[in-house]
């Protein structure tokens, strides 16, 4: 196949959203950035693992896709993935070397979109991976406070006061 750079790096986001590996494969063969960002900052990787493509979100990570490239609101896959809740990847991303600790341009942590967004499967696969619960976010918010303020119990279980 014969396409130019920005037609490759358009058919590789449409795979990665659909979770297509094949045609993912065949974009890398044909030399597509696989760091390449969107108009909002996401990288093919955020987007599988987002959809929950945990297929295609391997194929990217096998071919180089850094774990922890950030979109342009700070957001690595891992966090998308507290805020959705696909363990699984989550997994995958802990093992291929995903920080637990970036936050993004609000202060937040995957840790923290876990806990806000009641994903105590990911929330406790975090917390066992180390992630730092003593970091607060702009509002001066740790994981155990957001858990707190929204009463989530469960969350309360999983961390540890004062961080």
């Amino acid at each position: 196949m014969n396409f130019t750079s920005t037609r490759v790096e358009d058919i590789l986001f449409d795979a990665a959203r659909k979770g297509d590996v094949v045609t993912i494969q065949e974009m890398i063969a044909a030399g597509a950035d696989i760091n390449t960002r969107n108009g909002r900052g996401f990288t093919p990787l955020i987007l599988a693992s987002y959809e929950g493509h945990y297929e295609a979100t391997k194929a990217l990570l096998d071919a180089g896709a850094d774990v922890n490239i950030q979109d342009y609101s700070g957001n690595t896959a891992l966090m998308g993935l507290c805020f959705k809740g696909y363990a699984d990847i989550a997994e995958l991303l802990l093992e291929r070397g995903a920080d637990l600790n970036i936050q993004n341009g609000s202060g937040g942590t995957a840790l923290m979109f876990a806990t806000m967004f009641g994903r105590h499967e990911v929330l406790k696969m975090v917390a066992e991976h180390g992630a730092d619960q003593s970091i607060r976010d702009s509002r001066g918010l740790t994981a155990y406070e957001m858990a707190e303020k929204v009463g989530n119990e469960e969350a309360l279980k999983v961390l540890h006061h004062g961080g």
